[in-house]
């Protein structure tokens, strides 16, 4: 209610007529205030002049709820002062919409206002639907993000406009109520936690909530109703904890802090039921960081405290620069009060997060304001995530893969993505042997992996990397990562192109730097991104008949292995050969050469009889060798799929009416692939023992993979090539008899039903 008063205030004071020339406008004079009490000796004459040239440009202009346009831009104004904005930002809020609604240009803001003042106006100016079409609010947010990476006030400004407009939103069409709603829970929120506004977000949050939600938003409001028609007992909660604390020597204040309309309901959904004291939390202040532990002391002491519940966000800040202590207490009742403990320059930061730390320009960022805000001068990974508080690690990736995303689509649907990912992780990062990348601290979203490591780290570098150890352990690339791993990047010689990513990779990034650069690769070497196998697909009735092919040469047979990269020609028909009447010829719906897995076995290889010419490729689900009894499915571009017979998929795919065609094994001249996996308990130099018995029994060790361990067991899984399938037990029987190893299978591949 205190907000709609002002807002009535101002909007009366905008009516007046003109003041006095070197008095305070009366419409600002209540800006001015809470101005002075954050900078007691701020100079408000910039505030005067840009409130006179923003009144008078409006002047005559409407919202759409009946009132003068300039009472927007001084509630705008009026939310930024409350926040402790400084100057600067204050005098660009109320011309914020100048230049993009009125005659003002930016020229004539910069020369009364100065380069700041028309960097941030600029900043938040919409570009026009007539130059952009459709991509207008995509461009828009890109070009103000871009003006955030040289000054966070940029968003400052653009997230009390958007809390203001919502405010407001009622006298719009249902319809644009929920577009402007989900814009601002999928962008502009996640922006506010990033930036540690809670105080603009936890208001953004029960607005959208209520247009996008209105029953449940009922619910949850008629619940918090309920439970304040009731005495409070926290109350009592919190007289305790006074008394306790003052008995210790501690001088601290202990407030009870109301949960807000979506946290409630996000606990109710947590929790199923809520009891009397989860409506709110209690917050003690103190003085210094010191102090923050001495309270916790005496509360893990006085009263039963939920371990569970203890989390210490001041060793180890949030990357929103948030720093306080979380824990929670029972009493002797067994009531269970949540408790967060902090000094009061912390509770500052945590409610108006960047804005707290004022001009990101200041010279004296390291100096005592600097480390008064919990923000650490600078780090020597040269990582960024504190070096600059006001621009965070987040920001700089968001801004280093924009550029790659020229398209306002696609970088639209990458932003939202991005933005989603609402928790970080810090992992070490190294890269051994390579020129001029340096290790150290490398921030990531949460569940990113190997591959999201190597690209934010590398760059296009990373198209080289063919291995990483996750805390000195072999791992696979799409190995996630979690907070505080040691990850090792290895990479191939520098001599030569690189083989490049996987389209498999596509599966398991999360960033978006790393997602775009892949496609990027794939897409100039021709190549496409991984779904569903072709030998999957079912051939339309037209290509149902017999069939037969083109002789497959031996350098285009080469099997394509999972996670590595190959740059191989798709086999072509010889022009001059003569062709069998029902052979269907390569046309475009044979499956490019990174899903084509053409038999290497030259001792034994699968063929169909009648037809000894046909391309045959082995499934990649059930991996089948010599001597395996096989079956053969057609698929398109004429050639066969080759499954065991023990295979899910082939009961499935026949059940479904599938062409089935007989395959027998002839000699060859090569060998065979297969594929092995060894469940071991972890131990030192498993690994070295397992492919030291490998080779011992002539196989060669095509590619390896090894999963982190679990549970004191780990999974090997090994791609090999034999000189002959008959050495295939005899293999398998050497590797069970290494220290450790407990069974090994041949890998067969899970497939999903249809």
């Amino acid at each position: 209610m205190s907000a709609v008063r002002s807002l009535r205030k101002l909007s009366r004071a905008a009516l007046l007529g003109a003041t006095p020339r070197d008095s305070l406008p009366d419409a600002i004079e209540h800006v001015a205030k809470v101005h002075k009490a954050h900078h007691p000796r701020a100079d408000l004459r910039p505030l005067r002049k840009a409130y006179m040239l923003a009144e008078s440009s409006h002047r005559g202009q409407m919202r759409k709820s009946g009132e003068p346009y300039i009472t927007h831009p001084l509630a705008v104004t009026l939310l930024l002062a409350q926040l402790g904005a400084e100057t600067t930002t204050l005098t660009a809020s109320l011309l914020h919409d100048t230049v993009e609604d009125t005659a003002v240009t930016l020229e004539q803001v910069r020369r009364e206002f100065g380069d700041q003042v028309c960097y941030l106006v600029d900043g938040v100016t919409k570009l026009e639907k007539v130059d952009y079409g459709s991509a207008a609010e995509p461009e828009t947010f890109r070009k103000m993000l871009l003006a955030t990476g040289n000054d966070v006030r940029v968003m400052s400004i653009k997230l009390a406009d958007r809390l203001h407009n919502m405010r407001t939103l009622g006298v719009m069409r249902r319809e644009k109520q929920v577009r402007i709603a989900k814009v601002t829970r999928d962008v502009l929120i996640p922006l506010a936690e990033r930036l540690g506004i809670q105080a603009l977000k936890s208001e953004l949050e029960d607005l959208v909530f209520a247009i996008l939600h209105p029953e449940e938003h009922s619910r949850t409001r008629e619940l918090i109703r309920e439970h304040n028609s009731h005495p409070d007992p926290l109350t009592g909660f919190a007289a305790q904890v006074r008394r306790t604390l003052r008995e210790a020597g501690i001088a601290a204040q202990v407030l009870i802090r109301p949960r807000h309309t979506v946290s409630v309901h996000r606990l109710r959904l947590k929790r199923g039921q809520l009891g009397d004291c989860d409506f709110a939390r209690l917050l003690v202040l103190v003085d210094e960081d010191a102090d923050c532990y001495a309270v916790l002391g005496e509360l893990h002491t006085c009263f039963a405290p939920l371990v569970s519940e203890f989390k210490d966000f001041i060793a180890a800040p949030k990357f929103n620069l948030y720093q306080s202590l979380h824990t929670a207490i029972a009493d002797d009742e067994g009531k269970v009060a949540e408790v967060l403990v902090r000094t009061r320059r912390m509770h500052q930061v945590a409610e108006t997060g960047v804005i707290a730390l004022g001009d990101p320009h200041a010279a004296a960022e390291t100096g005592p304001d600097a480390a008064e805000a919990g923000v650490s001068a600078g780090t020597a990974d040269g990582a960024g995530e504190r070096t600059d508080p006001t621009r965070p690690g987040w920001l700089s990736r968001l801004l280093e893969w924009q550029s790659h995303a020229p398209d306002p689509n696609t970088f639209w649907q990458e932003l939202r993505d991005e933005l989603a990912q609402d928790l970080e992780i810090t992992v070490y990062c190294s890269v051994p042997g390579a020129e001029g990348v340096a290790g150290g601290a490398l921030p990531l979203p949460a569940a990113a992996t190997c591959v999201d490591a190597a690209y934010a780290r590398l760059g296009k570098a990373a198209h080289r990397c063919i291995g990483a150890r996750v805390n000195g352990r072999l791992a696979a690339l799409t190995t996630v990562l979690r907070d505080g791993d040691a990850l090792q990047l290895f990479l191939e010689s520098g001599s030569g192109a690189p083989s490049g990513p996987s389209p498999e990779w596509l599966d398991h990034v999360r960033t978006p730097s790393a997602r775009l650069a892949i496609r990027e690769w794939l897409a100039a070497h021709g190549r496409r991104e991984a779904h569903q196998p072709y030998d999957e697909r079912p051939l339309a009735p037209e290509d149902t008949r017999q069939v037969a092919g083109q002789k497959v040469s031996e350098r285009s047979s080469g099997a394509v292995l999972p996670g590595a990269a190959h740059d191989e020609r798709r086999p072509e028909p010889q022009e001059d050969a003569p062709q069998q009447p029902d052979a269907p010829r390569w046309d475009a719906q044979q499956p490019p050469e990174e899903y084509t897995e053409y038999a290497e076995y030259g001792e034994n290889i699968p063929v169909v009889p009648g037809h000894p010419g046909t391309p045959v490729r082995l499934a990649r689900c059930c991996t089948p060798v010599p001597t395996d009894s096989v079956t053969g499915f057609p698929v398109r571009g004429g050639a066969v799929t080759v499954h065991r017979d023990s295979c899910q998929s082939v009961a499935r795919m026949a059940s479904a009416g599938r062409l089935t065609l007989p395959v027998r094994w002839e000699q060859g001249e090569a060998g065979c692939r297969v594929t092995l996996r060894a469940e071991a308990f972890g131990r030192p130099h498993l690994l070295a023992d397992l492919t030291e018995t490998i080779a011992a029994q002539g196989a060669a060790v095509v590619s390896a993979d090894v999963e982190p361990p679990r549970e004191q067991r780990v999974r090997h899984t090994y791609t090999l090539q034999l000189p002959d399938a008959a050495g295939l037990p005899a293999l398998i029987r050497a590797m069970r008899r290494v220290p450790g190893v407990y069974d090994v299978t041949r890998s067969v591949r899970q497939t999903a039903a249809n």
